[in-house]
């Protein structure tokens, strides 16, 4: 039966206590890790979100009674002990902070019983993750989850104080706003009082903190929840924490060189590493034809090589017709690699069919100078020198090739790169080189909706030198849009904004927004700017994205306290669910049943 801890306070965590404690009395509390029953003596490791406290019960210290409760304990038991910090009577354990030390037990109080978990609570569990999700209370519990959560904690409590030093102000912008087009999928919330209109949940404070630069705020800050209704991978969730900022009176070195020192006190309180500041800059345009990726991963070479006029007339036709159809041919030098099998070959062919690619082609430089390749036949000796050549290839190594549309080709080559790094083991996990890509395009092109969209959003200032283009050629137009890239993943991104209402005017017309429809999305922001507008600019990290970089992790799921799966659904709580007829009748909301599809 549960006891009550009527009369008792925790004095320390259990990795509070130190050898500077021996001697002293202690009371702790937390979960029973592990129990091992000796006969006259029972060991416990307590644990609580600190650490590890090997306590000891032996009949002499604690009495007949207490030995025997002891003697009921089990896996994850809530215990308050208390007792006398001594030196370990057995083996010190060095992988403990506490391994040196144990407390003697005088009392014992079993706050809580448990039943037999689902699975163990241990670190680096092998256990199906549907199943902890489902129970991620007893997950959490984990110490390294625990850990990751305290390091995430850690940056927030950081990022502020920082920020506050740097003169910003941490501002609440509104959960329930307005739907506007141009992003991904909003969350949509139904309106009791006006039936018929949603508010939407924010993907971004972006238009708020806009406002509040009109307002005269200068420096803003705020980490905010935010969602978006989009498929999910590893590093994605359809809610998460966004640590969002913007300026006034300031330009693109003013944003970057703020967000460096954020990033540089941030390193080096948490990891202890000095990361060196500047950060390298690179243009869109050269991380897409060195890398075929704005995000590219730094850590190891093996850059694209464009190839496109050194083969636009030989005679293998998938190459030269590609360069004719305005394509392109990019290739990859992979060294020391000439003797990979043809079935690796094989699986890196159907890798890059999987980013639409049809084929890949190769070629492998001997040891003794000879070429083999899937191509040589169609191609004289003469071309093939001057291709090894322009891919700067030496005896023993592989070359890869993609001829295809310059987009597909550059994405699927970069993605390949990547994918050989991973399987090589190529990358250095210890590293962490950080890049700023600048000078996005203003515009990409959507076959879907056979017009121009904004690649980041429509209140990012064109480059001024571009200006001019956005009355004839919108393809040529830059942004004065950042992204900041931790080893090949995007961690943040922002723009210098719009502040002159005739440029964004004319945006909206690029976009093919009528003014009508300009203001009937965006009417407050329109009006707002009627009356007097600083030059602004900002950026947003995803919170959970950097810390899971920080810490070497693979997925946001191990730094959020209760994600949500692939399909966005909560294993745990069974969300989303099924709500109350009445509720429904409230809103003015039917449902149409899905047909069923016939076998």
């Amino acid at each position: 039966m549960a006891e009550s801890m009527k009369g008792l306070k925790r004095t320390h965590r259990c990795t509070e206590v130190t050898q500077a404690n021996i001697g002293e009395t202690v009371t702790l509390m937390g979960w029973t890790a592990k129990r091992r029953n000796l006969g006259s003596l029972i060991f416990v490791d307590l644990r609580d979100r600190s650490g590890i406290m090997q306590i000891v019960f032996d009949e002499n210290d604690i009495g007949t009674d207490g030995f025997e409760k002891a003697g009921t304990i089990r896996s994850e038991y809530v215990l308050a002990v208390t007792g006398r910090v001594e030196k370990r009577g057995g083996a010190v354990n060095e992988k403990l902070p506490t391994g040196t030390i144990e407390v003697r037990a005088v009392d014992l109080r079993i706050l809580s019983e448990s039943e037999t978990p689902p699975f163990p609570i241990e670190e680096n569990s092998q256990t199906r993750e549907e199943l902890r999700l489902k129970h991620r209370y007893l997950d959490l519990r984990r110490p390294d989850l625990q850990r990751n959560l305290m390091v995430k904690s850690k940056v927030a409590t950081l990022s502020r104080n920082f920020m506050a030093q740097e003169g910003f102000l941490e501002i609440e912008t509104p959960m329930l706003a307005k739907s506007t087009p141009e992003g991904a999928r909003d969350y949509l919330v139904p309106s009791r009082i006006y039936p018929g209109s949603f508010f939407a949940l924010p993907q971004s404070p972006q238009l708020f903190k806009q406002l509040l630069m009109v307002s005269g705020y200068d420096r803003y800050f705020q980490i905010a929840r935010c969602f978006r209704d989009e498929d999910l991978r590893a590093d994605r969730q359809p809610e998460f924490t966004q640590m969002d900022m913007e300026l006034s009176f300031v330009d693109i070195d003013d944003v970057l060189d703020v967000n460096e020192r954020l990033l540089k006190h941030l390193w080096k309180e948490i990891l202890g590493l000095d990361i060196e500041t500047p950060f390298r800059r690179m243009t869109w345009q050269e991380a897409m034809d060195r890398f075929g990726s704005d995000k590219p991963d730094l850590r190891f070479g093996m850059e694209l090589h464009d190839v496109s006029d050194i083969v636009k007339d030989c005679g293998f036709g998938v190459f030269s017709g590609a360069v004719a159809s305005g394509g392109t041919v990019r290739g990859i030098t992979v060294e020391g690699q000439a003797g990979m099998p043809r079935k690796k070959i094989d699986a890196l062919t159907e890798f890059v069919k999987g980013y639409g690619l049809k084929g890949l082609a190769y070629l492998s430089v001997q040891e003794d100078g000879s070429y083999k390749s899937s191509f040589a036949k169609f191609m004289s000796q003469e071309e093939l020198d001057r291709l090894v050549r322009a891919m700067d290839a030496k005896k023993g190594d592989l070359l890869l090739f993609a001829a295809d549309k310059v987009k597909l080709a550059c994405e699927t080559m970069g993605a390949l790169r990547c994918e050989i790094a991973r399987n090589l083991n190529l990358i250095d996990k210890n590293r962490f080189e950080f890049l700023w890509v600048v000078e996005f395009p203003q515009f990409e092109w959507s076959e879907e909706e056979q017009r121009y969209t904004a690649m980041h959003h429509p209140f990012t200032m064109p480059m001024e030198e571009d200006l001019a283009y956005l009355d004839t050629d919108l393809s040529k137009v830059r942004a004065k849009a950042y992204d900041i890239v931790l080893n090949g993943c995007e961690i943040g991104g922002g723009s210098v904004r719009i502040h002159q209402n005739d440029i964004q005017e004319k945006m909206f017309e690029c976009l093919g927004f009528t003014k009508e429809q300009a203001r009937e999305q965006f009417s407050f922001l329109l009006d707002a700017f009627r009356y007097g507008v600083p030059p602004h600019a900002g950026l947003a990290y995803g919170l959970d994205r950097l810390v899971m970089l920080m810490l070497g992790l693979d997925s946001i799921r191990d730094v959020i306290a209760f994600p949500k799966v692939k399909d966005s659904s909560c294993l745990m709580t069974q969300a989303p669910s099924p709500v109350d007829g009445k509720q429904l009748q409230e809103l003015g909301i039917t449902f149409i049943p899905a047909e069923k599809s016939e076998e």
